[in-house]
């Protein structure tokens, strides 16, 4: 069909090609237009079909896939969806791919799973495809501290001046990894607790939390359960897990569990906020960053609902303008703001965040 999404397979294996080919097949709108064994003979494929999404794995023979991205991305980008058997020590590799424009990444089943146990999930994200921003610049700095809001020089004051029970939560997914380097990077040591769902599979979520902890002035983590939210650090919801926030006297805990999937995911973000809205109330700041899909769109309207502030990424600078859209739609955007804008959001809700423990 003309309007089916064209994909191009790009694996060593045969089997991984050809089972592949039939799962997709079997999703409407999607259309295998061919498949190739390594990244030379896939750059011939693309010249000669121009495919809407390229599906990479990473270790191929004469080619890796990161290389291979790193060049398309330069002579001719597609959007690129990483299905990999990615090991422990490949994880950094998954990452820099996302880094260098893949749109997402998906881990190859192991075990008894079949390939097509995952398929459904890249068939959501094939579908969506054409919402993607494509030439977007991932690599841009992150954006700094500026204009009223950064008049003040939060580093000069010690943690202990934020109310404790003042959380910042975020929820992202699809171009959400570079969306979170750009709002985490350029926030002061000072800024009250932040919890994070970012749709990953798990083991990726530790090496992202170091990756992000080592370009942040916060301590940024992976969640573990019973973890106390502070001021200075970022918990990120760990692969396949959910997190919610608990309140107690002195602040929050978070609580990470198994359980099924909600809106498709897990972490899910509408587990988190839902959590915020029923724990925070108005002392939360909920933020919708870029995604595939509605995860957390009814989350952002029950913290809104409940007093809480609430930002939506806005859809010029989204890579995906889904959950953003989503809950927009809904009525939970309080500010839609460009994603240089939101860093600064956070550092007015901190100085909010000493005023209200003045108080």
């Amino acid at each position: 069909m003309a309007d089916d999404v064209g994909v191009l397979i790009v694996d060593d294996s045969s089997l991984v090609r050809k089972a592949l080919t039939a799962a997709l097949e079997k999703q409407p709108g999607i259309r295998v237009v061919a498949t190739a064994p390594d990244p030379y003979i896939a750059r011939d494929k693309i010249l000669e079909l121009s495919p809407d999404v390229l599906i990479l794995d990473l270790q191929m023979p004469r080619m890796d896939g990161l290389t291979f991205l790193k060049k398309l991305k330069k002579y001719h980008p597609v959007p690129t969806i990483i299905l990999s058997a990615i090991t422990e020590s490949g994880t950094e590799t998954a990452l820099e791919c996302l880094k260098h424009g893949a749109i997402e990444v998906f881990q190859k089943p192991t075990g008894d799973r079949p390939l097509a146990s995952v398929a459904s999930e890249i068939a959501a994200v094939i579908r969506g495809i054409r919402s993607v921003r494509s030439g977007i610049d991932v690599n841009q700095a992150a954006p700094t501290l500026s204009g009223p809001s950064a008049s003040q020089d939060l580093a000069a004051i010690n943690n202990s001046a934020l109310d404790p029970h003042r959380v910042i939560v975020i929820g992202s997914s699809t171009g959400g990894t570079e969306a979170l380097r750009q709002v985490l990077t350029p926030l002061s040591s000072i800024t009250p607790g932040i919890v994070m769902a970012q749709h990953m599979p798990p083991g990726f979520t530790t090496a992202f939390a170091g990756r992000l902890n080592g370009l942040s002035k916060i301590e940024v983590r992976e969640a573990a359960d019973g973890d106390r939210v502070l001021p200075g650090l970022a918990l990120l919801a760990p692969g396949e897990r959910h997190v919610k926030l608990v309140r107690d006297a002195s602040g929050y805990r978070v609580r990470v569990t198994d359980g099924p999937r909600v809106c498709r995911h897990k972490p899910s973000v509408e587990v988190l906020f839902q959590s915020a809205a029923a724990e925070a109330r108005s002392n939360a700041l909920g933020i919708m960053l870029t995604g595939m899909g509605d995860d957390g769109a009814d989350g952002l309207v029950a913290m809104r609902q409940a007093g809480a502030q609430t930002i939506g990424q806005d859809e010029a600078s989204c890579v995906v303008y889904g959950m953003p859209k989503a809950a927009f739609d809904r009525g939970g955007v309080e500010k839609q703001l460009p994603l240089t804008e939101i860093p600064n959001a956070i550092a007015a809700f901190s100085r909010a965040s000493m005023k209200s423990k003045a108080a």
